[in-house]
Protein backbone atom coordinates (compact mmCIF):
# COMPACT_ATOMS: atom_id res chain seq x y z
CA UNK A 1 0.00 0.00 0.00
CA UNK A 2 0.94 3.34 -1.09
CA UNK A 3 2.45 5.81 2.11
CA UNK A 4 1.90 9.14 -0.70
CA UNK A 5 -0.49 11.56 0.77
CA UNK A 6 -2.24 12.42 -3.10
CA UNK A 7 -2.73 15.90 -4.61
CA UNK A 8 -5.72 17.77 -5.21
CA UNK A 9 -5.65 16.45 -9.04
CA UNK A 10 -4.90 12.30 -7.71
CA UNK A 11 -7.78 12.95 -5.11
CA UNK A 12 -10.15 14.10 -7.99
CA UNK A 13 -9.14 11.20 -9.59
CA UNK A 14 -9.38 8.48 -7.06
CA UNK A 15 -12.71 9.58 -6.50
CA UNK A 16 -14.54 8.37 -10.13
CA UNK A 17 -12.12 5.30 -9.29
CA UNK A 18 -13.46 4.25 -5.85
CA UNK A 19 -16.95 5.14 -7.67
CA UNK A 20 -16.51 2.91 -10.64
CA UNK A 21 -13.57 1.20 -10.81
CA UNK A 22 -11.88 -0.41 -12.39
CA UNK A 23 -12.52 2.18 -15.50
CA UNK A 24 -9.84 3.38 -18.30
CA UNK A 25 -8.21 6.65 -18.02
CA UNK A 26 -11.27 7.73 -21.26
CA UNK A 27 -13.72 7.06 -18.78
CA UNK A 28 -11.90 9.09 -15.57
CA UNK A 29 -11.42 11.98 -18.18
CA UNK A 30 -14.76 12.45 -19.41
CA UNK A 31 -16.32 12.42 -15.58
CA UNK A 32 -13.85 14.74 -14.87
CA UNK A 33 -14.31 16.85 -17.78
CA UNK A 34 -17.69 17.27 -16.78
CA UNK A 35 -16.60 19.36 -14.01
CA UNK A 36 -13.76 21.34 -15.51
CA UNK A 37 -11.76 21.89 -18.65
CA UNK A 38 -8.51 18.86 -18.80
CA UNK A 39 -6.99 17.49 -21.65
CA UNK A 40 -7.27 14.09 -22.31
CA UNK A 41 -3.03 13.70 -22.35
CA UNK A 42 -3.14 15.71 -18.70
CA UNK A 43 -5.44 12.97 -17.39
CA UNK A 44 -3.43 10.30 -19.02
CA UNK A 45 -0.23 11.35 -17.68
CA UNK A 46 -1.53 12.29 -14.25
CA UNK A 47 -3.08 8.57 -14.28
CA UNK A 48 0.62 7.00 -15.38
CA UNK A 49 2.32 9.09 -12.60
CA UNK A 50 -0.25 7.79 -10.10
CA UNK A 51 0.43 4.58 -11.07
CA UNK A 52 4.44 4.82 -10.24
CA UNK A 53 3.64 6.56 -7.12
CA UNK A 54 1.43 3.17 -6.51
CA UNK A 55 -1.47 4.76 -5.85
CA UNK A 56 -3.37 3.14 -8.64
CA UNK A 57 -2.84 -0.35 -10.38
CA UNK A 58 -3.87 -1.47 -13.84
CA UNK A 59 -5.14 -4.19 -15.81
CA UNK A 60 -5.51 -5.12 -19.17
CA UNK A 61 -8.91 -4.01 -20.40
CA UNK A 62 -10.34 -4.25 -23.89
CA UNK A 63 -7.91 -3.76 -26.78
CA UNK A 64 -4.82 -2.44 -25.93
CA UNK A 65 -6.98 0.22 -23.14
CA UNK A 66 -5.89 -0.46 -19.34
CA UNK A 67 -8.13 -0.51 -16.71
CA UNK A 68 -6.98 1.24 -13.47
CA UNK A 69 -8.20 0.57 -9.79
CA UNK A 70 -7.30 2.69 -6.63
CA UNK A 71 -4.48 0.50 -4.57
CA UNK A 72 -6.27 2.12 -1.38
CA UNK A 73 -9.67 2.17 0.27
CA UNK A 74 -11.22 5.51 0.27
CA UNK A 75 -11.65 5.51 4.17
CA UNK A 76 -7.71 5.09 4.47
CA UNK A 77 -7.14 7.60 1.62
CA UNK A 78 -9.55 10.74 3.60
CA UNK A 79 -7.56 9.64 6.85
CA UNK A 80 -4.46 10.17 5.07
CA UNK A 81 -5.94 13.97 3.78
CA UNK A 82 -7.29 14.60 6.81
CA UNK A 83 -4.28 14.19 8.63
CA UNK A 84 -2.11 16.70 6.31
CA UNK A 85 -4.88 19.28 6.63
CA UNK A 86 -5.03 19.20 10.66
CA UNK A 87 -1.06 19.48 10.47
CA UNK A 88 -0.53 21.71 8.16
CA UNK A 89 -3.49 24.12 8.35
CA UNK A 90 -4.10 23.75 12.26
CA UNK A 91 -0.78 22.77 13.64
CA UNK A 92 -1.93 19.58 14.78
CA UNK A 93 -4.96 20.81 17.02
CA UNK A 94 -8.49 18.99 16.24
CA UNK A 95 -9.98 21.24 18.17
CA UNK A 96 -8.85 24.52 16.12
CA UNK A 97 -10.05 22.66 12.96
CA UNK A 98 -14.07 21.90 14.40
CA UNK A 99 -14.22 25.22 16.10
CA UNK A 100 -13.07 26.83 12.96
CA UNK A 101 -15.88 24.60 11.01
CA UNK A 102 -18.34 24.98 13.07
CA UNK A 103 -17.40 29.03 13.00
CA UNK A 104 -17.84 28.49 9.51
CA UNK A 105 -21.08 26.94 9.14
CA UNK A 106 -24.49 27.11 9.76
CA UNK A 107 -24.50 23.91 11.62
CA UNK A 108 -28.44 22.68 12.72
CA UNK A 109 -29.33 21.94 16.15
CA UNK A 110 -29.27 18.12 15.16
CA UNK A 111 -26.23 18.64 14.08
CA UNK A 112 -24.89 20.38 16.92
CA UNK A 113 -26.55 17.30 19.49
CA UNK A 114 -24.85 14.90 16.54
CA UNK A 115 -21.23 16.21 17.68
CA UNK A 116 -22.28 16.80 21.16
CA UNK A 117 -23.30 12.58 21.34
CA UNK A 118 -19.99 11.95 19.34
CA UNK A 119 -18.01 13.66 22.07
CA UNK A 120 -19.89 11.80 25.04
CA UNK A 121 -18.72 8.46 23.08
CA UNK A 122 -15.08 9.14 22.42
CA UNK A 123 -14.86 10.65 26.50
CA UNK A 124 -16.05 6.59 27.61
CA UNK A 125 -13.36 5.64 26.02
Amino acid sequence: MSQIKPSDAEVEILQVLWEHQPCSVKFVHEIISKKKEVGYTTTLKQVQRMQDKGLVERERGEGKSYNYSATEKAEKTKSKLFDRLVENAFGNSVSDLMLHALGKSKATPEEIEELKAFIKKIDKK
